[in-house]
């Protein structure tokens, strides 16, 4: 068989080996483009094809020279075959893309409002995307749910942060304060016959003021309640001062003046007996209700 002839077969078949093994690469990068090239199979890497291009360029250099320049001919089919061969195993797999907002941890719909990094919009800071936020507008710093509603405990309709009784028993019904019927505030006492707030009982008003403020469509009256010792007027016009002390406190946590009314009943409504110390403590009272 002659020179030329040999050369070509060898080449011919190194040829087709080279091609299968850049078929392969291209298959393997299309499969997984996020994997790293460290992963590419021995034979697929381009040293490896360079070195095969090598011969085979070498091959078919030598084959196609005549006996002058076969050397000549070798070394620059080598040279070229050694470029093409790595150039064909080259890995062109694209960088993978990073993800659009890596904070946010999930899938962004296409057309959802996002900032200048790419993250959805969250208008009321609630931490629940504008896109499936089903209560915007939540007042700052207020507990919601994973739809971004705010939080009702006790499901009866008036989230914990307008609730001024959010442990209401099950189906029970309630008004616009959360509350089935008026509601003692415990713990609201005042100086020793005076109508003069303690400290205890201004730290509890706060509470009731930012649930109230934060249900501005209900308005609410103020009872004053005294026990049977001292008169019937005294005790009238006492209970009557501290409702308006009450009244007054709220005012200055930001509760409009004409949502609320004070009232003061007197010794007219005790709801235990006055015949005992424990009694009387009950009845000394200040109640909120819903003003209709």
């Amino acid at each position: 068989m002659k020179k030329s002839t040999t050369g070509l077969l060898i080449g011919s078949a190194l040829v087709v080996g080279l091609s299968g093994c850049a078929s392969s690469a291209s298959q393997s990068s299309g499969q997984s483009q996020a994997s790293a090239s460290g992963d590419r199979s021995w034979y697929q890497h381009p040293f490896v094809c360079g070195l095969a291009g090598s011969v085979i360029g070498g091959s078919v250099g030598y084959a196609t020279s005549s006996s002058s320049d076969e050397d000549t001919g070798a070394a620059v089919g080598a040279t070229a075959g050694a470029t093409i061969g790595a150039m064909l195993c080259a890995d062109n797999r694209p960088e993978p893309e990073e993800p659009q907002c890596p904070s946010f941890g999930g899938d962004i719909p296409a057309g959802a409002a996002v900032d200048a990094e790419g993250c959805p919009l969250d208008s009321d800071n609630d931490g629940v995307p504008d896109f499936r936020d089903q209560c915007p507008g939540t007042p700052a710093g207020v507990a919601v749910d994973a739809d971004g509603c705010p939080l009702d405990s006790d499901n009866d309709g008036v989230p914990n942060y307008r609730d001024q009784c959010p442990n209401t028993p099950a189906g029970v019904e309630v008004n616009s304060l959360g509350c089935p019927d008026s509601v003692v505030l415990r713990e609201v006492n005042f100086e020793f016959d005076s109508a003069q707030l303690t400290s205890e009982a201004r730290n509890v008003l706060n509470g009731v003021a930012e649930r109230l403020v934060n249900n501005p469509d209900v308005r609410v009256r103020i009872e004053g309640h005294t026990d049977s010792v001292g008169s019937n007027q005294y005790n009238m016009d006492l209970s009557q001062a501290r409702a308006e002390s009450v009244t007054e406190y709220l005012a200055s946590r930001g509760v409009d003046s004409d949502r609320m009314m004070a009232q003061g009943f007197g010794e007219e409504q005790p709801i235990a007996t006055n015949e005992t110390a424990e009694g009387r403590a009950e009845n000394r009272r200040v109640e909120l209700d819903e003003w209709n």
